[in-house]
């Protein structure tokens, strides 16, 4: 573990963290991690989290982009929106929000593909 946060630490701000990071403290922000966050039981993140994977038993308000998987530990409360190729959710995890489950390049390409078929429709005559 490279970074931990301390159960009496407080940051307010931006968190720009390589490697993983450990929170049993409070952050008030935005969390940026190449790696996995782990939000210990104590741990509490009024924060847009942004990482690679992330590990939940604490309390998380905002929305959590995860490019490979989050993990809501049986401890865990969310209340925001999630993106993420994979979700495990424990029995006893409270989770309030969306889930968004497609690899973003892949939505991106949905999102496309539909555009370029609403445009051919609307180019197509009407028959009458």
């Amino acid at each position: 573990m490279n970074t931990i946060i301390g159960k009496d630490s407080v940051i307010t701000g931006s968190i720009d963290v390589k490697g993983p990071l450990r929170v049993d403290g409070k952050i008030k922000g935005q969390v940026h991690c190449s790696d996995t966050v782990t939000v210990g039981i104590g741990g509490e993140l009024e924060a847009e989290i942004n990482c690679r994977n992330a590990s939940i038993s604490g309390k998380v308000m905002g929305n959590i982009i995860a490019t490979e998987k989050v993990e809501l530990q049986a401890k865990a409360e969310i209340d925001g929106d999630l993106k993420t190729k994979s979700l495990v959710i424990e029995q006893g995890a409270i989770f309030s929000g969306s889930c968004h489950m497609k690899p973003q390049d892949t939505v991106a390409n949905s999102y496309a593909d539909a555009a370029g078929k609403l445009r051919k429709e609307q180019a197509q005559p009407v028959k009458q």
